[in-house]
């Protein structure tokens, strides 16, 4: 299995030839790195006017490894071949490595790049890239993937330590400046610094004062001081892991794409497991665009009863500097709200409160100058009894604990739970099964009120923000909660309706698209030159993507009874116009070329209508090719084959009819910028300037 890893953005704010006068010191050895033992140089040329020079070299490291499986491989040392290029007159320096011992076993290439600043000409950039390939190696497979990857995450740590090394022996010797390269006979070009531009990437000590979190240097990558300062100290494979999902939720995900401290929190959930952590990932992203959580703090009005009897709200921080909720549980009444309100809209009330948390959490960061992600929650249980048990109110606390689990990992740093009472234990025992194994670790149980002692509340909340009904000085504007009038209840009818309506809410809708059964969605046109916007995602297998135009209203197809074989039709959210009597090119034409979308893809486009009339959007079923009939099926396609269970296919999109005049390149679900959780990708801000009558932009 190949390992590829990939470092963050590092930049030297000095000048790129400054830079590379260091970085010579660093051959023939450099005793900062033990294990680099000697380096020959193999070839050496220059181009004829100087300006681009190629040296090969053979290194020889003393890995760090156990002495018994150097004996077994029979030697001492492993050799690299390093191949530079250094453009003097583009300012960049390329490196590639890969290890010549062992290469029929083992297989590391490694590529860096120097380069300048894309914001200041009078910096220098350095990025890393990795991969290992570990085909056999005595049985010791496993040990040697330990050892590459410590020695990985070692270089990573060491080369930017190095390099500083060297420019500050340069400056100890009087040398701060390196002339830039030129032609011969020419003058040295302008020094290209923005002195008066803001530096794009903000280190510790030049936190920005700007609300706005610095956007990173490049679109791919993240600055490493960026990280530091705004995610928190991480490892060289976390760092590549949030690196290398962010690189992929760029390219598959236009539009609105988690913040990075929330790819972070996936991440973390899943042990930086890349594969496990998108899966959840995409799933939340589906979630948060069918329901428009990412609207929600700008939408969802609480009705007065949970201002009245909900009890609970934020209160300060914590030592730590987290977002503090207080929740008293003890004195609500669950099941007077749910009778009064319906399981949805605590559900929804909730969820606001996690959106809350996120921006607060950004908010925080800000303040207080270091990575806060997570918030700290203090439950008073003081007053909970059986009533508490209520079937339908725990049925309620499930689902909402279920939804949160999965859309907002790793946001719960600490749960405070005071004042347990004698009944807490069955609460517990009916709700713990539903928790996350890394979040019950983060619960801290007090029974009675032994709770402000060594080990208490003091330890994790400053005196003076105690709230009153703890017994500290801070008065706290959590409600009192009490009993909900039975006069607010609602009948049950009521309450299945408010369901229905609170979660139908969205501008996206579902479709099946079967094999042979396309999905249509019928548009009428009564101005030429409008303009036809669509955003939909793939949840289920591979569909084409087609747009036709007719001059005459197509019908919806009668639906067949089923088959011979018992076959059933199509279910009621499947769509069909077209008639098969129809004959392209006659009956209708196709006015965009056919788009294949993979499962799991979002995508986003527009059309420029040409003429009035009726467009058709139509998704159909997309089959494997038949492989042929001369040549063996290739193994991923009777993989991707195997994997297809079903001839079903299922697609959520939204569109959208908007005159020329009032288009701007984008959606409007893809225009509100107001969540703590997402951010516009670059890609999509680029793309959508640059498409004016566009099939497709993923």
């Amino acid at each position: 299995m190949v390992q590829k890893y990939q470092s963050p953005v590092r930049v030297y704010k000095y000048p790129f030839e400054l830079v590379m006068a260091a970085y010579e010191r660093r051959f023939p050895t450099c005793h900062l790195i033990p294990m680099f033992v000697a380096s020959d140089v193999v070839s050496e040329e220059t181009s004829e006017d100087g300006a681009v020079t190629k040296v090969e070299r053979r290194c020889a490291l003393d890995v760090d490894a156990p002495r018994l499986l150097k004996r077994i491989a029979g030697v001492d040392y492993v050799y690299f071949i390093q191949r530079n290029t250094l453009d003097r007159q583009e300012r960049t320096l390329h490196i590639e490595s890969h290890n010549e011992t062992f290469s029929n076993r083992v297989i590391i290439s490694e590529t860096c790049c120097y380069s300048v600043h894309p914001e200041n000409g009078e910096w220098t950039c350095f990025e890393q890239t990795a991969s290992l390939d570990i085909k056999s190696f005595f049985g010791f497979e496993s040990t040697v993937e330990k050892i590459a990857m410590k020695q990985y995450a070692s270089s990573i740590k060491k080369g930017k330590e190095i390099i500083d090394f060297y420019l500050n022996e340069l400056e100890d010797e009087g040398i701060t400046h390196v002339d830039r390269w030129t032609p011969s006979g020419l003058p040295p070009p302008p020094s290209t610094a923005r002195s008066n531009s803001p530096p794009l990437v903000h280190t510790s000590a030049d936190a920005p004062t700007s609300p706005t979190v610095p956007t990173p240097p490049l679109p791919a990558d993240l600055d490493a001081d960026y990280i530091k300062r705004y995610l928190g100290d991480l490892t060289p494979l976390q760092e590549s892991c949030l690196i290398r999902l962010r690189k992929w939720l760029q390219e598959t995900h236009k539009g609105k794409i988690p913040k990075d401290q929330h790819i972070l929190r996936f991440l973390r959930a899943r042990d930086f497991n890349m594969d496990k952590a998108r899966e959840v990932l995409c799933q939340s992203l589906t979630w948060r665009k069918q329901h428009q959580v990412d609207y929600l703090l700008e939408t969802w009005t609480s009705p007065q009863v949970l201002h009245d009897y909900y009890t609970g709200d934020w209160h300060h921080h914590d030592r730590d500097g987290r977002p503090l909720y207080v929740l008293r549980l003890g004195q609500m009444d669950t099941k007077g709200l749910v009778r009064a309100l319906g399981e949805e809209s605590l559900l929804r009330h909730v969820l606001s409160i996690n959106e809350e948390g996120l921006r607060r959490c950004e908010e925080n960061t800000k303040v207080f100058g270091r990575p806060i992600s997570c918030w700290t929650c203090l439950v008073d249980l003081e007053g909970l009894n059986m009533r508490h048990l209520w079937r339908p109110g725990v049925k309620a606390l499930l689902r909402i604990i279920e939804v949160v689990e999965a859309n907002y990992p790793e946001t719960l740093g600490r749960l405070l739970i005071l004042r347990a009472p004698r009944v807490f234990p069955v609460l517990w025992t009916l709700v713990s099964p539903f928790i996350d194994e890394n979040t019950r670790k983060k619960f801290l149980i007090y029974a009675g009120n032994d709770y402000q002692g060594p080990g208490g509340l003091l330890d994790y909340i400053d005196k003076d923000i105690i709230p009153d009904f703890l017994g500290g000085e801070c008065m706290c504007e959590v409600p009192e909660g009490g009993l909900v009038p039975k006069s607010m209840y609602r009948t049950t009818e009521d309450m299945e309706n408010e369901g229905v309506r609170l979660w139908t809410e969205t501008i996206y809708q579902s479709a099946s698209i079967f094999k042979g059964a396309p999905h249509e969605l019928l548009i009428q046109i009564i101005d030429a030159s409008s303009v036809i916007t669509w955003d939909f995602d793939v949840c289920k297998g591979d569909v084409v993507f087609n747009i036709f135009h007719s001059k005459r209203a197509p019908q919806p197809a009668r639906k067949e009874p089923p088959g011979p074989h018992g076959v059933p039709p199509p279910p009621g959210n499947n769509v069909q116009l077209i008639d098969k009597s129809w004959t392209l090119g006659q009956d209708y034409s196709r006015v965009e070329s056919a788009l294949t979308c993979k499962e799991g893809e979002s995508v986003q486009g527009s059309h420029v209508t040409r003429w009035p009339g009726f467009y058709i959007l139509q998704w159909r079923f997309h089959s494997m090719p038949a492989c042929a009939a001369t040549s063996l099926p290739r193994v991923d396609d009777v993989l991707a084959s195997l994997q297809v269970s079903s001839h079903k296919c299922k697609v959520m999109y939204y569109t959208e009819v908007l005159g020329s005049e009032d288009f701007r390149g984008s959606m409007t679900s893809l225009e509100s910028s107001h969540s703590g959780f997402s951010q516009l990708s670059a890609a999509t801000t680029s793309s959508s300037q640059s498409q004016s009558s566009s099939m497709i932009s993923r």
